[in-house]
Order: structure tokens, then C-alpha cells, then sequence
């Protein structure tokens, strides 16, 4: 068997998962998966994982996350994820797609730039009296 690479989007951070023969375990930015964020940005990442069962766990899986904040990293991770194992396992695309379109295709909203004569907010104005 071979290895397989994919990544994954979300706002401003990147994650690029790979995945190699092994025995299911599952590292983020070199460290393990239960010392990654919150519990429930831990639940998100593992969605992909819990679907996917047993496939999941011939695989060792290195994820290397970088740049946004800790939600939009743990769904770019989670977007990584999800597209190396239906990459690696076929069958898993139906799977993935019957339960959430987001564990395969990115999410492409982005920040609105800012404005000019706007503080920093994208649409909201310094208000203005003439009378």
C-alpha cells in the first residue's frame, strides 16, 4: 500500500493530512490528537474517523495545521481528513457525502475586506449629521 496526501480550507488556516499503513493513530502538528484544542474542535476532527470505522484504522494519520484560529483550523483539519481517507477508500466518498458535504468540499466563505472610512468593520460607516 501506498501513502496518500490531501488538504483542506477553512477561512485562513491550511491543514494537510497523510496517510501510511499503520495502526489508526492520528497526530496533529506532531503531537497526539487528544492534546489538540477544545473537546469539541477534538469531536469535529474525529467525525471522519468515526464514519469511516474500520477503514480508518489500517491508516497512521500526520495532519500539519496552520494560520487561522483553533475552530477553523480543527474544520480544515477535518476537511483533510475526510478527503484522504475517501481518496485512500472509495466506498467512503457515498459515506461522507450522505452525512456532511463539508467533510469533502471546502467551505469558501471568506473574511469581507475592509473598507475605506470604516474602522476596520467591513460595512458599517462613521455615521455622519449635515442639519
Amino acid at each position: 500500500m501506498k501513502a496518500f496526501q490531501a488538504s483542506g480550507k477553512r477561512k485562513r488556516a491550511v491543514a494537510r493530512a497523510t496517510i501510511k499503513p499503520g495502526t489508526g493513530k492520528v497526530m496533529i502538528n506532531n503531537g497526539s490528537l487528544e492534546h489538540f484544542s477544545t473537546p469539541l474542535a477534538r469531536a469535529r476532527v474525529k467525525e471522519p474517523l468515526i464514519l469511516a470505522g474500520k477503514a480508518a484504522s489500517k491508516y497512521d494519520v500526520h495532519v500539519n495545521a496552520t494560520g487561522g484560529g483553533p475552530s477553523g483550523q480543527a474544520d480544515a483539519i477535518r476537511l483533510a481528513i475526510g478527503r484522504v481517507l475517501a481518496e485512500a477508500t472509495p466506498a467512503l466518498k457515498d459515506v461522507f457525502l450522505d452525512y456532511d458535504r463539508t467533510l469533502l468540499v471546502a467551505d469558501v466563505r471568506r473574511k469581507e475586506t475592509r473598507k475605506p472610512n470604516s474602522q476596520g468593520q467591513a460595512r458599517s460607516k462613521q455615521q455622519k449629521s449635515y442639519r
